[in-house]
């Protein structure tokens, strides 16, 4: 093929990729995609993320803690504690302390968290059992006491309320309520008669206020309202802005007592590493193998000479000197007795005369192997020589 020919042919390809490439850009329409990766680390951490960046955007001074050690040097007045917190744990006297913070001109927000227990006359909630305020089941409710339970005659009827599942808030100059997704399943009850605002669903009460000294104690039936994933719902939002308005805002997470291990954790942890290896040296030194390692056994132990000398061992240790020469003993007198008839009817002289002439050894030989033995024990050289002189015998034989 001529040059001429290959530059017309490869100018026709690049002209009809070109074609199809405008073809195709022509037919092709850009979309958008979103990729959903999920909570942040940080709102997966901390389920009240939401509720922060909610507060502060509404110009609000927040912050957050673990503990209630900041409690003396949190002032009361202007400023709004939530406690989102399991109070589980809580003594008596941080309880006594958080009602005295809120006596002093605090706001002071937290969640009934026990169900009033009537054979024990307690909940064990220590904030609502001194508030004199109680938590039942919305189940365990009859209807004469809902009803009489729900102080909501401003509101106008409950049994006609639209969404009954929802939880209403009236407030004065007002057309509508404010709408509130608590859990249903719980019912706040005020015994003594102190609270001067609620919030109530059809069928339950699950916000109270009341006056506490020169503060106020809000109660909620749950918290879960103002986590992630639910503050955006309804009025939920807006409810934690209207309990916290004007004032400084405190979250907290953890309002149970530290035990002592997690204060020696906290306070002491070089302590608690060196108890850990002491303890873990002192059972390395307790488990440790009394006396020298013990070698491998030899691959030639188990040989026939091992055997008889195990053997032998034993039957020295178990039986003494006398039993294993008198064995001998006894060994020569039966093979004598094999090859001289009548053997054992003759008398002892008779016998060792007997002996020589069978074995043709010594009679001084043979008076040293067959003379009765010594109540004594033999030396080892005079048992070693004593064995030697009977094998010497009965091998003749």
């Amino acid at each position: 093929m001529s040059r001429h020919r290959q530059l017309l042919l490869g100018s026709v390809l690049v002209l009809g990729l070109a074609l199809l490439g405008l073809y195709l850009l022509s037919r092709a329409q850009p979309y958008t995609e979103t990729v959903e990766h999920g909570p942040a680390p940080e709102a997966q951490a901390n389920p009240y993320l939401a509720a922060e960046y909610f507060l502060r955007r509404q110009g609000l001074q927040v912050q957050r803690t673990d503990n209630l050690q900041m409690l003396p040097t949190l002032p009361s007045a202007g400023q709004t504690l939530v406690l989102l917190g399991d109070r589980q744990r809580m003594s008596p006297r941080q309880a006594e302390r958080l009602l005295a913070w809120a006596a002093k001109g605090g706001h002071l927000v937290f969640v009934a968290e026990r169900l009033w227990d009537e054979d024990e006359g307690k909940s064990g909630d220590l904030l609502l059992d001194n508030l004199g305020l109680q938590q039942y089941q919305s189940d365990d409710l009859d209807e004469p006491e809902g009803e009489s339970q729900e102080p909501a005659a401003e509101a106008g009827d409950a049994t006609a309320q639209p969404y009954p599942e929802l939880t209403q808030l009236y407030l004065e100059n007002e057309q509508a309520p404010a709408y509130f997704s608590f859990d249903t399943g719980f019912h706040l009850y005020d015994a003594k008669n102190r609270a001067h605002a609620w919030a109530n669903s059809a069928a339950a009460t699950h916000l109270m206020q009341l006056y506490h000294g020169d503060g106020l104690v809000s109660v909620l039936s749950d918290s879960w309202i103002w986590q992630n994933d639910k503050i955006a719902d309804y009025d939920n939002a807006w409810l934690l802005w209207y309990l916290s308005q004007d004032s400084a805002v405190t979250l907290l997470y953890r309002a149970d007592r530290d035990n002592l291990f997690s204060l020696l954790l906290r306070y002491f942890p070089q302590a608690l590493l060196a108890l850990a290896l002491l303890l873990g040296l002192g059972l390395w030194r307790v488990g440790m193998r009394q006396g020298p390692l013990q070698a491998p056994a030899s691959p030639n132990r188990r040989q026939l000479h091992e055997h008889l000398r195990g053997s032998a061992d034993f039957l020295l240790r178990r039986g003494g000197q006398h039993s294993l020469l008198q064995g001998l003993q006894q060994d020569i007198q039966r093979r004598a007795r094999r090859r001289h008839p009548g053997f054992e009817r003759l008398g002892v002289a008779e016998q060792w005369q007997v002996l020589g002439r069978l074995t043709r050894l010594p009679s001084r030989a043979i008076s040293h192997a067959m003379r009765p033995l010594p109540k004594q024990r033999l030396s080892a050289v005079d048992f070693t020589r004593q064995v030697a002189h009977l094998q010497t015998l009965r091998n003749a034989l």
